[in-house]
């Protein structure tokens, strides 16, 4: 069985262009620049990555693995949750503040905060790396994060 998140081809469109915005912006790759299959690569990777459209209430268009198991979500509920709800309501403000910050710099690769999966289950997140998607003209389509390091938070 594929997984969901290389199955298509909106799904490999859409890791290109997280892969290109992410190169684009940091001069690093999330994946060798030689993988000849960079989708299922990206989907399985070890290491967290996420993003989302630019509705007034953005919703997670892309979640890999990594990403679904942190928030305890399949990939049809992750791809229509609306971003806000992956921190806690106190949480909330912080994360606005952040995407502003990243909105208008393209990208920041320092931050720190707490997420709560879909079962309430809280870990802590650090050195995240989020930055703007922009398509081939230029224009921001989305954001995008991706970090290695968390810990569960609680008993």
């Amino acid at each position: 069985m594929e997984e969901p998140g290389i199955s298509n081809s909106y799904q490999r469109g859409h890791v290109a262009l997280i892969l290109r915005s992410f190169y684009q912006t940091t001069g690093r790759h999330l994946v060798p620049p030689e993988s000849v299959n960079a989708a299922e690569d990206l989907f399985l990777a070890p290491f967290f990555v996420a993003s989302h459209g630019c509705e007034s209430d953005p919703i997670l268009n892309y979640g890999n693995r990594c990403a679904l198991d942190l928030f305890e979500m399949s990939w049809e509920v992750f791809t229509t949750t609306p971003s806000r709800f992956t921190a806690e309501t106190p949480e909330r403000a912080e994360r606005a503040r952040l995407l502003e910050r990243v909105a208008a710099r393209g990208y920041i690769d320092d931050y720190t905060g707490v997420r709560i999966s879909s079962t309430g289950r809280r870990f802590s997140i650090s050195a995240a790396t989020v930055w703007n998607l922009s398509n081939a003209k230029g224009r921001v389509v989305g954001q995008a994060a991706t970090f290695a390091k968390w810990e569960p938070l609680g008993a």
